[in-house]
């Protein structure tokens, strides 16, 4: 059976998680930076992560704004949680921080795969998105890694919720 071609709905909802996700990642890290600002041995790997995702985010809004794609109704939502998740976690410690990123990169690798395997079975739909997602996803693979090098591999209790959470959130950003 052949792989449906997204229709431009599903492009628009993969812009629209993908803003969202950028944008809660953003507020993780700013979170974590208002607690540890920089005394934390890894305040210097968060500021670079979060100039990443900063310049994801610019992309994404971009995205939406030229593509007129409907942002998520989610977003006040994802304002506060995000940032609250990343003064939790900091006000844990460094490593719970790093556990943070670990998990969160872990999700957002495997949804950016995803995308990039359906993007792929519909062949050259969408090159630009496709061309964004694989950069992007290149990069938050790097924040998982440095991440667990950085002490994040403990805390498996809260990674797991932290990582259903993520499920959680891009699930109801692909219908809200």
């Amino acid at each position: 059976m052949a792989a449906e071609t997204p229709r431009p709905e599903t492009v628009d909802q993969m812009i629209r998680v993908d803003h969202a996700g950028e944008y809660g990642a953003a507020r993780i890290y700013a979170g974590q930076l208002a607690v540890m600002g920089g005394r934390s041995p890894v305040a210097p790997a968060i500021g670079r992560m979060r100039a990443q995702e900063a310049r994801h985010l610019a992309v994404f809004d971009d995205l939406v704004v030229r593509r007129r794609v409907r942002p998520t109704a989610l977003h006040p939502l994802w304002h506060v949680a995000g940032y609250l998740l990343g003064v939790g976690t900091a006000l844990i410690g460094p490593e719970a921080a790093m556990a943070c990123t670990v998990a969160v990169e872990t999700e957002i690798d495997r949804h950016y795969q995803a995308q990039r395997d359906a993007l792929a079975a519909a062949g050259d739909v969408d090159a630009e998105l496709a061309g964004h997602i694989e950069d992007f996803q290149a990069e938050e693979v790097e924040h998982r890694d440095t991440a667990a090098e950085m002490g994040g591999s403990g805390y498996p209790v809260m990674s797991a919720l932290i990582r259903a959470g993520c499920r959680a959130a891009i699930a109801a950003t692909k219908r809200v």
